[in-house]
């Protein structure tokens, strides 16, 4: 073994090394990776605490919680069993009302019990929701025939429609009516001034095609093996079925568009039974067609 050198005054008792250039390299590398890790953790921390991950949820209202179809349901039966009435059988109106009228309140339901009416046919159709989503008004629409006493016994009068605001309520198990309906006006209203416009007429294809309407209309009427044959390939298109018969096309226009597809409206006369006749304006898509031979033709692809 060999003996140390003496150590001088002041000298540590352990010797430097030169490190060499990788090594430095390498510790101020992992010094840095460091830092930049700890920097990245600190803003991401930072920004979870300002802005933390939200995750969606879906948005559900009042109005499309709230149980529509069942509230529809319920205000017609009860609409109809409202609008019925006889004075000979008086205890029948209410047992029908109660059906759908919340338990505790009056299933007479405001009449008097005099009278002889009967409601047979209904339809609904809007269904208002209020804010908090436990109430709505449905609105109905109820074919009536009142009678009237003529003698000892009751005439008939004209059937007539009756539009009625029915209050509804959710309750843990079903949709009940929640008080007597109110009569509401049934009236007319005009088309909304934004409606689409019809288009820009193209009269030489209109020329063109209106022997072509009129063979499929009369093929529309009477079954679906001749409408097939009249229509553009890979369209399909149900026929009437003899429910009605052709009678005239009364105006056809072809709207101008692109080279392949157009739309068309045509004004169609249905021979019905005996000498009953209906006029009805149909929305059609025509499409162009190609024979092997290079010969074009436009066809009927869509209805409506």
């Amino acid at each position: 073994m060999p003996v140390r050198e003496p150590l001088e005054t002041g000298q540590p008792p352990w010797s430097t090394e030169p490190e060499s250039s990788f090594s430095t390299w390498a510790r101020r590398f992992f010094r840095g990776l460091v830092v930049v890790v700890l920097l990245l953790a600190a803003i991401s921390g930072v920004r979870s605490w300002i802005a933390p991950n939200r995750v969606p949820q879906t948005v559900v209202t009042t109005e499309n919680s709230f149980p529509a179809d069942e509230a529809r349901a319920v205000a017609t039966r009860y609409a109809v069993s409202y609008l019925n009435w006889d004075e000979a059988n008086p205890d029948a109106r209410p047992a029908r009302i109660a059906l759908d009228l919340a338990a505790g309140l009056d299933s007479r339901a405001g009449w008097n019990g005099r009278g002889v009416q009967t409601a047979d046919k209904a339809y609904a159709g809007e269904v208002k929701v209020d804010s908090g989503g436990v109430t709505a008004v449905v609105d109905v629409r109820v074919e009536i025939r009142p009678y009237t006493k003529r003698g000892a016994g009751w005439v008939a009068g004209p059937y007539s429609w009756a539009r009625l605001s029915v209050p509804v309520a959710r309750t843990a198990s079903r949709v009940v009516a929640s008080g007597p309906p109110t009569f509401v006006p049934d009236e007319r209203a005009a088309l909304p001034e934004n409606m689409p416009e019809a288009g820009v007429p193209d009269d030489d294809l209109t020329a063109a095609t209106l022997k072509d309407a009129e063979a499929f209309f009369s093929a529309y009427a009477e079954s679906d093996n001749k409408v097939s044959a009249v229509t553009a390939p890979g369209s399909t298109i149900r026929s009437l079925n003899g429910s009605v018969k052709f009678g005239e096309l009364k105006d056809w226009q072809v709207f101008a568009g692109n080279d392949d597809e157009r739309r068309a409206t045509a004004a169609v006369t249905w021979d019905g039974t005996g000498n009953t006749t209906l006029d009805q304006t149909y929305t059609l898509t025509l499409r162009r067609t190609v024979a092997t031979d290079g010969a074009q033709r436009w066809q009927v692809a869509a209805v409506g």
